[in-house]
């Protein structure tokens, strides 16, 4: 070992010891943050398929991949990343001996080729990245950017260390190659061979080039533990563990569909035994999320995916789910200390530590665990209120995030404290909200006009309980019941199911809101109330069945999701379908035959609680396409997608309770979806939900198109196609929305 060398190994050796030191006091920090959250034991379960589907989103990039170049890209940078893990190894025997290498596979062809082509593909991949955050950098001209709110310094800082130790990687070999010491023929390192002609025959080339590689890759190290907070680069490391402990590991998305039940420590709430100064009613600190919640949060690398799709983001709207997850994180981490010694609030408000114990904690912790989770700027809340409001629980941001967080859960357990204890929710939603409690519907409609829809069909429609033989229970909802527009798809439904000769009833009076928009704003006292309630109905309904027998039929996407997936948690097991489903099932089998094609060019908007959150996304389409064709296999425009389809489609805006709230901030999302939808030329838009046919209908009215453009369902574009001299009347406009 010459001079030269023990130089470098001293200082490769005395930085990798700071740097693995501060490394561990960090790893020490974030787990003991991570365990101060609630316990959630449900997250332990089925651990093949938990491996299975982190395999999976990892070594796969299955979700990562569906973003083509930037998934492609980032699955090269991965992956150098690991493998290449072995070449900073490596370097720790270069610093020794400029002919050192590692032990065994250092010198196979085979692993020289591998190498070598993925540091190659590395440094064209992280170029590519960072190009692409240079071209949607916050400061560029025009539109947003996914990154905005993000710490750009960190972005670049991260990528630009990759790009440093992938570029040392070849010089330390090209060095090799000019000494004469290298391992692998040029058809296995090319690249290695060419920078080798370049660089000076200097034997002690190699060991300084080895010490600057680790010293930037420790450089590295000493930076992301010195800010645990940094999640562009502690993803890296967290993802693997927030993916594993997914809500529901064989879900195509994990937290959508069902909301996570109320819990307090890690039991389900038991609304009949609850105490609230003995049991936690949704997050009101942010050491009230589970353990989960936690690592969520520190697990955001903070890319925007979420941020890019959320449609109260997209028009104008405070709520970010990116900047809302780094808030929570952020000010997680800085309470930590208070927390850690003890600190924090009971369930009644008072503190759970002694003087004693607070007297050495940092003044900003103790600052921090003074600042209300909700609240406004003036009052120093960490998460505005008119952030939390804005939700529409679409489920876009859970949809697109790479490393499945939450951040719907999260939305709903804060708003669940808002509303149960503080009672703070926006005032308009007090009217739904006590129409469920005394009406059983957001409308306040009476119970006794539920049926006033089947007046004047020509064909009885019949009650559960008046006929035992029905396939389908046929769940009207309440929009379907009693708002005029959705009473029209009720009808058209029932018309359909009728001419294809499926037995079906209806619960009529015996039916009652299905909960959603009451737990969706967060109270889910009432949930439960109206969810109980219609479990017990409809077991006696299926009384003797099996569950593959008790079907039922929803055309309201937010109850076919509750019935589906939420009642479930209540007791109640039924195979619950939506309309679409079934017309799509009963065209295909011939039991509904489309004579009339319907012309002018259809485009179909996807709701979001049936696309996203349940995965629907073909019957409709092919209901559509049936209808459109016709049987003469002719029409003209065909079935015109919008440029945000499927699983990436714009919300409405009516979801998560807003139906029932003021759009008060920034542009109306209806109104920036309609101007999508007529921007593809099509006469007839076509929706599955209520919702969003009331929505879309009111965006329509509101920019005077209606000779433009109609908004209808796919049922009833189905009955023009299948019955056509029922259609006049059916496509009656409601007035503008006052």
């Amino acid at each position: 070992m010459g001079s030269v060398q023990i130089v470098t190994t001293i200082l490769a050796f005395a930085i990798t010891a700071v740097a693995v030191w501060l490394a561990a006091r960090a790893v020490m920090k974030m787990v003991a943050v991570i365990r101060l959250g609630q316990p959630d034991p449900t997250r332990f379960g089925d651990k093949g398929t938990r491996t299975k589907t982190m395999l999976a989103e990892t070594a796969g990039h299955t979700r990562m991949l569906r973003w083509s170049v930037v998934g492609a890209a980032h699955w090269f940078v991965m992956v150098g990343f690991i493998v290449l893990s072995l070449l900073v190894l490596e370097a720790y025997f270069e610093v020794v001996s400029p002919t050192g290498g590692l032990p065994l596979v250092g010198s196979w062809a085979l692993y020289g080729l591998v190498t070598e082509w993925l540091a190659i593909l590395g440094i064209v991949s992280i170029l590519v990245l960072i190009a692409i955050r240079l071209r949607n950098r916050p400061t560029r001209p025009g539109g947003k950017s996914r990154f905005t709110g993000s710490t750009m310094w960190q972005g670049y800082f991260v990528e630009g260390i990759i790009l440093a130790v992938l570029i040392m990687g070849f010089v330390i070999r090209g060095f090799k190659v000019a000494t004469d010491h290298f391992e692998y023929p040029v058809w296995a390192a090319p690249l290695s061979h060419a920078v080798g002609g370049l660089l000076p025959n200097w034997e002690a080339g190699v060991s300084v080039a080895a010490l600057i590689k680790i010293a930037i890759s420790m450089t590295w190290l000493i930076v992301i533990a010195l800010n645990v907070t940094m999640g562009v680069a502690w993803h890296r490391f967290l993802a693997f563990f927030n993916i594993f402990f997914k809500r529901d590991p064989g879900a195509d998305v994990s937290g959508l569909g069902a909301l996570r039940p109320m819990t307090s420590q890690g039991e389900p709430l038991d609304f009949e035994e609850a105490d609230p100064e003995k049991d936690q009613f949704g997050v009101a600190q942010v050491e009230q999320f589970t353990w989960k919640g936690l690592l969520d949060f520190s697990t955001c690398t903070e890319c925007g995916r979420c941020q890019s799709q959320c449609p109260a983001w997209n028009t104008g709207k405070p709520l970010s789910p990116k900047l809302l997850v780094l808030s929570l994180r952020d000010h997680a981490y800085a309470k930590a200390p208070y927390l850690l010694a003890g600190g924090g609030k009971d369930l009644t408000g008072e503190e759970k530590a002694t003087a004693a114990q607070l007297a050495h904690v940092d003044v900003l912790a103790l600052a921090e665990g003074e600042k209300p989770l909700i609240g406004t700027a003036e009052e120093g809340g960490v998460i505005d209120p008119d952030v939390l409001w804005s939700c529409t629980t679409c489920g876009a941001c859970v949809e697109q995030c790479p490393v499945d967080i939450e951040h719907v859960d999260h939305i709903v357990d804060m708003r669940r404290y808002q509303v149960l204890i503080e009672s703070s929710f926006p005032s308009e939603a007090g009217v739904m909200l006590r129409n469920l409690e005394n009406k059983g519907n957001p409308w306040g409609a009476p119970q006794n006009t539920r049926e006033d829809w089947t007046k004047g069909l020509d064909f009885e429609v019949p009650r559960v309980g008046e006929v035992d033989d029905f396939e389908y229970l046929f769940w009207v909802g309440c929009a379907g019941a009693f708002e005029d527009r959705a009473k029209k798809t009720t009808r058209a439904v029932a018309t359909l199911l009728n001419e294809a000769g499926v037995k079906f009833a209806i619960l009529g009076e015996g039916e009652t809101c299905s909960g959603d928009p009451a737990r969706r704003i967060g109270n889910e006292f009432v949930f439960q109330m109206l969810a109980q309630q219609n479990v017990e109905t409809l077991n006696e309904a299926f009384e003797g069945r099996e569950k593959s027998k008790r079907k039922i039929v929803a055309t309201c996407p937010h109850c076919f999701n509750t019935l589906g997936n939420e009642y479930g948690q209540l007791g109640g097991e039924f195979e619950v379908v939506h309309h679409t489903q079934l017309l799509a099932h009963l065209v295909a089998t011939g039991k509904l035959t489309p004579v009339q094609p319907v012309d002018g060019g259809v485009t179909y908007h996807d709701p979001c609680y049936l696309g996203r959150h349940n995965r629907v996304f073909a019957p409709p389409r092919e209901v559509l396409g049936s209808a459109i064709a016709g049987e003469a296999g002719k029409g003209d425009g065909g079935l015109i997608e919008m440029p945000r389809n499927s699983e990436r489609s714009f919300c409405c805006g009516a979801g998560g309770a807003r139906m029932w709230m003021e759009e008060k901030i920034g542009k109306r999302i209806n109104v920036d979806r309609v101007e999508e939808a007529m921007s593809t030329g099509a006469r007839t838009v076509a929706v599955g939900c209520p919702f969003c046919s009331t929505m879309l209908n009111d965006g329509v009215n509101g920019k005077e198109a209606g000779d433009q453009v109609e908004v209808v369902d796919v049922a009833s574009v189905l009955l023009r196609s299948v019955k056509p001299e029922q259609a006049p009347g059916d496509t009656e406009r409601a007035p503008v929305a006052g």
